[in-house]
């Protein structure tokens, strides 16, 4: 009797441990972005963050949602991208919805004028979403076309953690030409760095594909670079001050 009962509490301590890893799995690689979307409300200004963030990391999941048909990983990694992609586009139409109040010139771009100089910079948040819709329908069709092939599948999967492997990328160079943090939020980058740390430990825990843990070192290395980058331009700014 005792035995039994042991046993079911060891059951349910790990079911509840891994419901308890689950669930940050799902939802941790949102919430960095929610300082960063309080911080773009409260100053009415977009200049601190890059966009360009959310361009890859909404590429970067729908390649990893397509790569799961032909090579099915854990739910909960799949539940995370579809988590991101609606945190991403969130983020996007508030962008969008600031910039249209700051806006001076009465000049729009649009998507469908496929004028490179403006990629990514559109005046609609209604471009982003035909943007994100025109690559799945690509996606899907060449999925369809090539899912037998396991060399298509690979290089998916690398693709879509190389994306993501990549997503500080854009705020590191951003900082870089602004010569200043101001308007990016260090939590935001605070939490990158814990949810990048505990993501591939996860990744190596778990025996996730190779890739997976390949991008989360990669991720904790531009981490600890923006954090240096604060640092840095911290320093300047109190130098000007003194």
């Amino acid at each position: 009797m005792r035995s039994s009962w042991a046993n079911f509490q060891v059951v349910l301590i790990s079911k509840s441990g891994y419901d308890w890893e689950a669930s940050v799995m799902v939802f941790g690689g949102a919430l960095p972005y929610v300082p960063q979307y309080q911080e773009i409300q409260r100053r009415s200004d977009t200049d601190g963050f890059s966009t360009r963030v959310c361009l890859l990391l909404l590429i970067a999941n729908i390649l990893r949602i397509f790569f799961w048909f032909g090579k099915p990983f854990e739910l909960p990694l799949l539940l995370q991208s579809a988590v991101m992609i609606i945190t991403m586009l969130a983020m996007l139409r508030l962008c969008c919805r600031v910039r249209q109040a700051n806006r001076v010139s009465t000049k729009r771009h649009r998507f469908t004028d496929l004028d490179l100089r403006y990629f990514w910079s559109w005046s609609s948040f209604g471009d982003y979403i035909l943007f994100c819709f025109a690559f799945t329908v690509i996606c899907a069709l060449t999925t369809l076309l090539m899912l037998h092939s396991v060399l298509f599948v690979e290089a998916l999967g690398s693709l879509a953690v190389l994306f993501e492997a990549m997503l500080g990328l854009p705020q590191l160079l951003q900082n870089f030409h602004n010569h200043s943090t101001r308007g990016m939020s260090v939590k935001m980058v605070l939490l990158w760095t814990a949810g990048d740390v505990f993501k591939t430990a996860y990744f190596w825990i778990n025996d996730s594909p190779l890739q997976f843990w390949v991008c989360g070192s990669v991720q904790i290395f531009i981490d600890v670079a923006i954090l240096m980058q604060v640092l840095l331009y911290g320093q300047d700014a109190w130098v000007k001050q003194g």
